[in-house]
């Protein structure tokens, strides 16, 4: 099994990434998806969500207000943490079933926003890093419906590219068009992948 760890800031083009390489056959195990899974309603992650942020955080057919719990966690970096460490193990239990169920001679993609902020870059065969150039990425989250100061603020919470670069073995520039993307996907998988899947 080949594992890759997936990353990249809001609004770098990571999805896209994601999905490039499961089209070549990449099993893909998306964070963000197991996140919003395990604070489902009748969830233990949503009932300590819940114990920790109070019901505000509901929204009345008592599922997450995911909107209530942002703007409570985006303005607090302490209250962030403390969101952090209830979802965080959830997801890495979940990721580690999904990873367990696939065939031993799979490539697997490990989908994690936060892997540089969560310490997980040793965790993986390779690191692969999406980035785009700041405005790009600003652009991109006002067209997805945030105000520009949201955008920049979510920005701002994540690690940076430095840090991000640090922590690569390959990085991929989304600055450009989708072409251009799709073309480095496909130099990352013939040369960094097929060697080693076989």
């Amino acid at each position: 099994m080949l594992t890759i760890g997936l990353t990249g800031g809001i609004g770098s083009g990571k999805s896209t990434v994601s999905t490039l390489l499961a089209a070549r056959g990449a099993t893909v195990v998306d964070a963000d998806r197991i996140a919003r899974e395990v604070l489902e309603p009748g969830t233990p992650g949503l009932a300590a969500v819940v114990t920790e942020f109070g019901a505000g955080v509901l929204s009345p057919d008592g599922a997450l207000d995911r909107a209530a719990l942002a703007a409570i966690v985006f303005a607090d970096a302490d209250a962030r943490a403390r969101l952090d460490a209830i979802v965080h193990p959830l997801v890495r239990q979940r990721s580690r079933e999904l990873v367990a169920a696939v065939p031993p001679d799979a490539v697997v993609v490990n989908d994690v926003p936060l892997l540089v902020e969560t310490g997980q870059a040793g965790s993986y065969d390779l690191v692969l890093v999406v980035e785009a150039d700041p405005e790009t990425r600003v652009a991109r989250l006002i067209d997805r419906g945030l105000t520009e100061a949201d955008a920049r603020a979510r920005i701002a919470a994540q690690a940076s590219d430095e840090q991000r670069r640090a922590a690569a073995d390959v990085v991929l520039d989304n600055s450009g068009t989708p072409d251009q993307l799709a073309e480095q996907v496909q130099r990352f998988w013939a040369e960094r992948v097929a060697p080693k899947a076989g």
